[in-house]
């Protein structure tokens, strides 16, 4: 009740409030009218430019979309001297926007030169309606003030008016604009009054389309980068029948402008689709737009990133592309991607980094990593660019290589936990958005968090994990595809042997009883090469399978370089394995695996897919996830034995040969 009655007492107030504004503007408006136009220009210039000097976040948005737009032909030099133009011209035509309506139309006439007109009297004469595209260009307040500089005497103007906040400037801006004899339609009624007035009363119409267009639009080229744009002008350039007419004006002197009518996009015996008219004008607009940059409206945030879908599988408008436009122009939306330390957990980022790759034409991946992990990231296939990091290098000097690197990134996407990455990332300074999980002390910097699934949901793997990190950005990554084996070389049957894992001993069959399935299978293939992998470190570990197997076998322990390693494991048909790195590598190759699991956890980590097998002796302390068996019996892994094992890798080579 006393909730209600303060609402009821602020409404007074707020109406008072409002109606000191409008007399504020009215006052405005008055000085305005005793000032020659000239005038108006020069103060509205003055303003513009003490904005530019202490309006910092547009001033900078401005720079950045004028970076966007002319990066690769003007240097910063002429952008700064465009942003610092463009304010000056935004402050006078502003000004003399307000100033317009207070004057005669022959005066405003006299100080406008207008071309291109007969392109809508060609239209008006076949009993076309004309529907304008209207963009944010000099004062384009002209369009509202003097329909006469643009239509014939014989079509009734309109507009699409939204309501301001402030009732008494509203009703009073309704007022000029009905007296020069425009039909006023209110923006939140919808278009169908408009559009009969298009169709029915053959009457004109402008309709602005430069905007950011949010969620709803259509991802179009402007200015070689992805922009929302708004279908609606071609949708009712299609359902009126009538071409559309871009009609630009521009700033020739103080006080004066050009305005131009220029040709129309899709005549009426066209077929072009709404979403290639959109395209079209896009590109049209940019034309426009270059003849004179500081014109445009460079202070709004034209390619704006959504949140959080930043990638456009989803988007149900999706992306327009013109008829003629070279797709390989586009601007790439660069996204840095922190890889985990470990080669497993980077292994099971790849379902995700693919998804993320595929999610809109124009991005372009860069992966920052360990050294160590340089050659991994290489191979895939879908990485752009790769930058590494000395495990010894300090916060602020991982920082500084991330920005040396020259490149702006609109998103940077963290696959680690821990709150140094997201530092490294964060002190940058050139990584737009930082999306991730959240974190004890993390959460403040990353702008986009991925929310965690519900409390008791089931346990999620790892890999899927980071495929529902990589949907929340946008991709398409509802399931995991599973990937064709390597087909081997040669024609010999190669199998591989992982008997290490620098995780401790925990997570490590004993060598013996790797020896003794080599020889099982043996004796039942014999005509298997095996080859043997592991860590530098584990090279006295290799040395000493070796010497416990008779088979032929090729010890490659702590020999192979990362591309070495992947080449090998290419030519492996299974691969019998603790879960280790190596595991993960050859699950991310397609390799069919045998693997054993003791300390660890298959259904957090294991492989996934129906070529995988894994082998597991569940105990009561499973998991336990230490390095060392707290026991000092590894039951767990000792009660794993050969037979079963073997009897996997016979049945994996079975399945293998009727896949190939």
């Amino acid at each position: 009740m006393a909730r209600k009655k303060n609402s009821a007492s602020a409404a007074p107030l707020r109406r008072t409030g409002q109606y000191g504004v409008y007399l504020v503007f009215r006052g405005v408006e008055l000085l305005l009218w005793l000032l020659p136009l000239p005038v108006v220009a020069l103060l509205g210039q003055a303003v513009g430019a003490l904005g530019y000097l202490l309006a910092g976040s547009y001033r900078r948005l401005a720079q950045n979309n004028l970076r966007i737009a002319f990066g690769k032909e003007k240097t910063e030099t002429q952008r700064r001297s465009i942003a610092r133009q463009h304010f000056r011209l935004l402050g006078a035509n502003f000004f003399c926007g307000l100033k317009l309506p207070l004057m005669r139309e022959a005066d405003i006439e006299a100080r406008v030169t207008v071309t291109g007109k007969h392109h809508g009297e060609a239209l008006a004469a076949q009993a076309k309606p004309l529907l304008f595209a209207v963009s944010h260009l000099s004062c384009w307040e002209l369009l509202t003030q003097v329909p006469s500089l643009f239509l014939p005497p014989s079509v009734k103007p309109a507009s699409v008016f939204q309501p301001l906040a402030n009732p008494f400037i509203n009703a009073h801006l309704h007022r000029q604009r009905e007296r020069l004899g425009y039909v006023l339609f209110d923006r939140s009624d919808g278009f169908n009054g408009p559009l009969k007035h298009l169709r029915t009363d053959k009457g004109a119409l402008g309709v602005l389309v430069d905007q950011h267009a949010g969620d709803s639009g259509l991802w179009c080229p402007f200015f070689d980068r992805l922009a929302s744009t708004t279908s609606l002008p071609a949708l009712m350039a299609r359902r009126s029948g009538t071409p559309l007419l871009p009609i630009a004006v521009k700033s020739t002197g103080l006080a004066r402008w050009h305005l131009t009518i220029h040709p129309p996009i899709s005549p009426p015996d066209s077929r072009m689709s709404v979403e290639k008219m959109t395209a079209t004008l896009n590109l049209v607009l940019e034309q426009i737009i270059r003849e004179a940059p500081e014109n445009w409206f460079w202070v709004h945030n034209r390619w704006k990133t959504p949140q959080p879908d930043f990638l456009l599988s989803g988007y149900k408008r999706g992306i327009a592309i013109a008829d003629g436009y070279d797709s390989a122009q586009l601007q790439p939306f660069e996204i840095l991607l922190r890889s985990p330390n470990w080669l497993g957990d980077a292994c099971m980022t790849f379902p995700a980094v693919r998804a993320l790759k595929a999610g809109r034409p124009d991005v372009r991946l860069t992966v920052f990593c360990q050294g160590k992990l340089a050659e991994l990231w290489r191979s895939l296939g879908v990485v752009d660019e790769v930058i590494t990091k000395d495990g010894k290098a300090g916060l602020l000097s991982v920082a500084r290589s991330i920005r040396q690197s020259g490149r702006r990134y609109d998103a940077g996407i963290l696959f680690t936990n821990s709150t140094r990455s997201t530092l490294e990332f964060w002190l940058a300074g050139n990584v737009a958005r930082l999306v991730g999980f959240a974190g004890s002390l993390r959460s403040a910097l990353v702008e986009q968090i991925t929310p965690e699934p519900r409390p008791g949901q089931p346990p999620e793997h790892q890999t899927l994990r980071y495929l529902r990190l990589a949907a929340h950005c946008g991709a398409a990554a509802e399931k995991l595809e599973p990937l064709e084996p390597p087909t081997p070389a040669g024609g010999q049957l190669h199998i591989g042997i992982c008997a290490g894992a620098e995780y401790g001993p925990a997570k490590r069959w004993p060598l013996e009883k790797f020896a003794e399935t080599i020889r099982l299978v043996s004796a039942q293939v014999p005509e298997a090469q095996w080859q043997f992998f592991g860590a530098p470190g584990e090279k006295a570990m290799g040395e000493q399978l070796s010497s416990m197997v008779a088979s032929p076998h090729e010890n490659l322990v702590g020999k192979t370089s990362m591309t070495e390693l992947i080449a090998k494991l290419q030519q492996c048909r299974l691969l019998i394995t603790n879960d280790t790195g190596t595991m993960h590598l050859a699950v991310a190759l397609g390799v069919p695996t045998v693997s054993i699991f003791g300390s660890t956890e298959p259904i957090l980590t294991g492989p996934l897919g129906p070529q995988h097998q894994v082998i597991r002796h569940h105990l009561p302390c499973s998991p336990c996830f230490k390095r060392e068996c707290p026991f000092d019996h590894y039951d767990c892994m000792q009660r794993v034995q050969p037979e079963q094992v073997a009897a996997a890798a016979v049945r994996g080579l079975l399945v293998v040969d009727t896949t190939v």
